[in-house]
C-alpha cells in the first residue's frame, strides 16, 4: 500500500498547532462582519425552534429497524434533533443576545443523553453482520453518525464554550465526557472495519468517520499524546481509503458519494495539515488527490443532473463551499469555477438541511468568497475515460453520453455493467433510475431482489431470460475506445457480466458518438434470446408516420422520446424481426421522488433467435 498520509504523520515531531477554523460567538468582529442578510437568515431559522421540544427517542424506536426493516422512522427523529440544534447554535452566534441558549442547552442534554449515537442500521461491531436490536451503552459503536454527532457537539463547543460556561461549567464537561466515551476512547482502543486493515476494501465510511473524529479531537481540548495518536490512526485510514482508488481519482460510489468521500478526504487533510503546521501540505499537489477533487466537475451534465450509476442519484446535489475550497487548496481553477457557478444557482441562501454543523459554519463564512468567484460564462466540459471504474463520457454542445464498464462489485453496486445513459439539452434521454429509500433489505443478501438494483431496469439486455449477477467476477472486457474532441467510440464485451446460465460467450456492445448522434450496436451469438431494456424519463410513443412504431416488415422501430428526439432500432441476421412493449414505472418511493417528478418508462425490444445484431440510434 502506498503511504501518502502515513509518511508525513510518522515524520512529524514538531509542536502541534492550535486549530481555530470556527470563529467563536465571542468574536463579534467576525460574526458581525457577515452580510446582514446572512445573519438575519440564521436568526430566522433559529426562531423556528425557539419553543422546540426535542422529540423523545424510545428504546422501541431503536428496535423498530430490527423488527420491521424501516430506517426512516428512527432516522427522522435523530436527524431532526441535530438540524434543530444546528439552527439554534448558529442563530445565537449571529444574534448574541442569549435568546437561543435555553434551546441549545436542551439540545446538548437531549443529544448527550441519547442511549446511542449510532443508527440502528449500523449497530454491529463486525462488518456485514446482523445488527443488534439495542445498543450496548458501555461499548459504543463508532460509525458515520456517531462520529458526526461528536463533530457537531465539538463545533458547538468551539463556537459557544464561553456562553455555556457562563451558565454552568457542567455543560462543556458534559460535551467533553460524552464525546470522549462515545467516540475518542473507542477510536483509540478498538478496531472498526472502516479504519482499514490489510486488503479489506474501504468506502466513504473511512474518510467520513475519520474527518469527524479529527474535528472532535481538534475542536475539543485533548492532550498532545491523544492528538498525536489520533493523527497517526487517521493518516493510516486515509491511506487505506486511497488504496482502493485508481490514480484517475474516480469514485466508484458515484457523484453523490463524492460529498462523503472526496470532500471528507479534503477536510481530513485540511485538519491534519493545520494542526501539524503544514506537514501534509505536499498532498495538495499530489496528482491522485487532485484527480479525486476534479471528479465531481467531470461527472456533471448540466444544471442539477450528474452522470449516475450504482446507488447514486442523478440529482446529486448542488456544489457548496467545500468543493470550492478543495479546488483552491489543490490549485484547480476549473474546479473552483465550477463549484462557484453551481453554488450560485442554489435555490436557498444557506443549506438548512445539512446535518453537520461544521459544514454549515464553513458555508456561513465561505459564502461571500464563493459567490464573488461565480460566473455565468459557459465552462468547458471534457471527454474522459476513468479506467479504474470503467466510466466513459463523451460530450457535444447538446448531448452527453456515459457508458458504465467495470464489474458488478462497486461499493453500493447495481448490476449495471455495460449500461449507457444519455442526456440531450440537459435533460435525461436514457436514464439510470437510482435507488429507493434505504431499508434493512438494501444492505442484506436480498439486495438484488430490489428492482432498481437489477440489470433489466438499466439500459441493458436480458440474455436467454437471464439478468446480470453481482460480484467482482461478473464484469466487462474493454476492447477498444477512442476519445476525440467531436466524438469517439467505446467497445466492450459484456458477456462476462452474466452468469453461465445465460449461455452466451460473447456479447459485444459498441457506442459510437458523432456530433449529437449516438449509435448503440449490440452483436451476439445467433440463437440467443435477447431482450434489450431502455429506461426513459420522457414518455416513449410511436413515431407519427407509423401508428405502431414499426416499419419495414417489423425490422425497424421508431419511437419518439418526448420532445427530445427518437429511438430507432433495427436488426440484422434473420427474418424474425422483433416485438416491443412499453411499460410505465410509477415512481412512488420518496427518495426517488426527489429527482423524478413523474413516472419513468421501460422499453423492451425482444429480438428473434435468428437475429445476431441490433442497432439503436438515439437522437
Amino acid at each position: 500500500m502506498e503511504r501518502l498520509y502515513g509518511n508525513p504523520a510518522e515524520a512529524f515531531s514538531g509542536e502541534l498547532k492550535p486549530w481555530r477554523p470556527c470563529a467563536p460567538a465571542s468574536d463579534r468582529e467576525a460574526w458581525e462582519g457577515l452580510d446582514a442578510e446572512i445573519r438575519e437568515f440564521l436568526v430566522r431559522e433559529g426562531e423556528k425552534y425557539l419553543d422546540y421540544t426535542f422529540p423523545q427517542m424510545l428504546a422501541t424506536d431503536f428496535m423498530d429497524f430490527k423488527r420491521t426493516g424501516n430506517r426512516v422512522r428512527y432516522e427522522e427523529k435523530f436527524f431532526t434533533r441535530r438540524r434543530a440544534f444546528n439552527a439554534l447554535v448558529l442563530a445565537e452566534c449571529a444574534e448574541n443576545k442569549g435568546r437561543f441558549m435555553d434551546g441549545i442547552i436542551n439540545g446538548i442534554y437531549s443529544i448527550c443523553l441519547e442511549p446511542a449515537w449510532q443508527l440502528p442500521a449500523h449497530n454491529s461491531y463486525i462488518r456485514d453482520t446482523p445488527q443488534l436490536i439495542l445498543p450496548d451503552v458501555d461499548h459504543p459503536v463508532i460509525e458515520l453518525f456517531s462520529c458526526e454527532t461528536a463533530a457537531i457537539l465539538a463545533t458547538a463547543y468551539a463556537l459557544l464554550a464561553e456562553k455555556l460556561d457562563a451558565v454552568s461549567p457542567f455543560l462543556c464537561s458534559l460535551i467533553r465526557s460524552s464525546v470522549e466515551h462515545r467516540v475518542i476512547t473507542p477510536y483509540l482502543t478498538r478496531h472498526f472495519w472502516w479504519m482499514g486493515k490489510g486488503d479489506e476494501p474501504m468506502n466513504n465510511w473511512t474518510v467520513w468517520c475519520t474527518q469527524n473524529v479529527l474535528l472532535a479531537a481538534f475542536l475539543l481540548p485533548h492532550d498532545d499524546a491523544v492528538r498525536r495518536e489520533i493523527i497517526r490512526k487517521a493518516a493510516d485510514s486515509c491511506d487505506f481509503f486511497l488504496k482502493d482508488y485508481g490514480d484517475d481519482g474516480c469514485c466508484s460510489e458515484g457523484a453523490q458519494y463524492y460529498r462523503h468521500a472526496g470532500l471528507c478526504l479534503y477536510l481530513a487533510t485540511e485538519a491534519l495539515d493545520a494542526v501539524t503546521g503544514g506537514a501534509f501540505d505536499a498532498l495538495w499537489r499530489n496528482e491522485k488527490i487532485r484527480n479525486i477533487a476534479l471528479y465531481i466537475a467531470n461527472m456533471h451534465v448540466e444544471d442539477k443532473y450528474y452522470i449516475n450509476f450504482a446507488d447514486c442519484s442523478p440529482v446529486a446535489g448542488r456544489c457548496g463551499v467545500r468543493e470550492y475550497f478543495f479546488g483552491k487548496h489543490c490549485g484547480l481553477p476549473e474546479l473552483t469555477a465550477f463549484a462557484a457557478q453551481d453554488y450560485a444557482r442554489g435555490e436557498t441562501m444557506l443549506r438548512t438541511e445539512e446535518n453537520n454543523l461544521f459544514y454549515r459554519v464553513m458555508e456561513v463564512f465561505g459564502r461571500r468568497e464563493v459567490l464573488a468567484a461565480a460566473s455565468d460564462a459557459p465552462l468547458p466540459k471534457k471527454n474522459i475515460y476513468y479506467p479504474s471504474v470503467g466510466i466513459f463520457i463523451l460530450r457535444s454542445p447538446d448531448v452527453t453520453i456515459a457508458v458504465k464498464s467495470g464489474n458488478n462489485a462497486d461499493s453500493h453496486n447495481h448490476n449495471d455493467t455495460g449500461s449507457i445513459t444519455m442526456y440531450k439539452k440537459g435533460r435525461p434521454f436514457l436514464a439510470d433510475i437510482g435507488v429507493e429509500s434505504y431499508t434493512q433489505k438494501t444492505f442484506s443478501p436480498q439486495r438484488y431482489e430490489i428492482w432498481t438494483m437489477q440489470s433489466r431496469y438499466h439500459n441493458l439486455p436480458d440474455i436467454n431470460g437471464v439478468m446480470q449477477m453481482d460480484g467482482a467476477e461478473y464484469g466487462a472486457k474493454v476492447l477498444d475506445y477512442k476519445l476525440e474532441s467531436e466524438g469517439g467510440f467505446f467497445l466492450q464485451d459484456i458477456a462476462g457480466a452474466y452468469p453461465e446460465e445465460a449461455g452466451v460467450k460473447s456479447y459485444l456492445r459498441r457506442v459510437d458518438f458523432s456530433g449529437s448522434r449516438v449509435t448503440l450496436t449490440d452483436s451476439w451469438e445467433r440463437g440467443a434470446d435477447v431482450v434489450q431494456n431502455f429506461i426513459t424519463y420522457e414518455k416513449p410513443e410511436p413515431a407519427q408516420d407509423s401508428p405502431d412504431g414499426l416499419s419495414g416488415g417489423e425490422d425497424r422501430l421508431v419511437l419518439r422520446i418526448g420532445e427530445l428526439g427518437t429511438l430507432t432500432a433495427s436488426c440484422e441476421g434473420g427474418k424474425s424481426g422483433f416485438t416491443y412493449r412499453i411499460e410505465e414505472l410509477p415512481i412512488t418511493d420518496p427518495r426517488l421522488q426527489t429527482c423524478w417528478k413523474h413516472s419513468m418508462y421501460r422499453i423492451q425490444i425482444h429480438y428473434g433467435r435468428d437475429v445476431d445484431k441490433a442497432r439503436v440510434e438515439l437522437g
